[in-house]
């Protein structure tokens, strides 16, 4: 069994650690006895989505993101958005999350036109949103993670969050969700990295790729107990 992943940008975009997250999904996977190959898609190198599972896009600053955007139009958010609609499973953190939706208008009114995967906009303001914060899934998921982000996101109707806040901002601090979640991709605004504190949240993308893939999967249970522990601790001194 081999799952392959295309890492979008690694040298560009990592911001807080987000490259932990490709760590804990090889790691989660290695255990299991499931092979793995992680690509690492730069500025200028081109990818086909028919050839990977998982795919990853992590975080940055806004300057990095407007540098990005010429590549990106170049083919890259082309096959970006064909394998969202294949059903590849996808994780993108803050800036990367953000360059999915349809634009993001800068505090001082620069319009950045974004590749339009999925039907959200963001606009940036000057005061920053920052701090430790939870959100729960549908499946009943409580994530833990932090946020820095001057962007606020507003997902259009009928988009679905990924969570709705238990505490802290989330995508705009004012409707109480956080992330975007269309068929397998996943955006959202927590950096840690999210994986690593969140392994339930890593093997619900894990058994969204090996299912795919293979049409069936049944994941061994992990020790996780410190994370376990780790998780409740940042719930009980930030968030509870």
């Amino acid at each position: 069994m081999m799952i392959k992943i295309a890492h979008l940008y690694p040298d560009m975009l990592n911001l807080y650690g987000d490259r932990g997250n490709i760590i804990a999904l090889t790691k989660r996977m290695e255990l299991r006895g499931i092979s793995t190959q992680v690509d690492k898609i730069t500025m200028g190198k081109s990818f086909n989505a028919d050839d990977y599972d998982i795919l990853f896009i992590g975080g940055g600053q806004d300057f990095e993101q407007d540098v990005l955007l010429e590549d990106l139009k170049k083919g890259k958010d082309k096959e970006i958005k064909r394998a969202i609609e294949m059903g590849k499973v996808m994780l993108a953190i803050c800036g990367g999350y953000q360059m999915l939706g349809k634009y993001y208008k800068t505090h001082d009114g620069k319009m950045l036109e974004y590749i339009g995967a999925i039907d959200f906009y963001t606009e940036g303001k000057d005061e920053r949103m920052i701090g430790n914060f939870a959100y729960k899934t549908k499946e009943g998921i409580e994530v833990v993670g932090f946020e820095n982000h001057s962007g606020r996101t507003y997902l259009g109707k009928g988009v679905e969050p990924l969570g709705k806040m238990i505490k802290g901002f989330g995508n705009n601090g004012e409707d109480g969700t956080e992330g975007v979640r269309y068929k397998n991709t996943f955006g959202t605004y927590s950096h840690g990295p999210v994986l690593p504190k969140n392994p339930q949240l890593a093997d619900l993308l894990i058994s969204l790729a090996v299912k795919n893939k293979y049409g069936s999967c049944t994941l061994e249970p992990l020790d996780d107990e410190l994370e376990d522990k780790a998780r409740a601790q940042v719930m009980k001194l930030y968030v509870k």
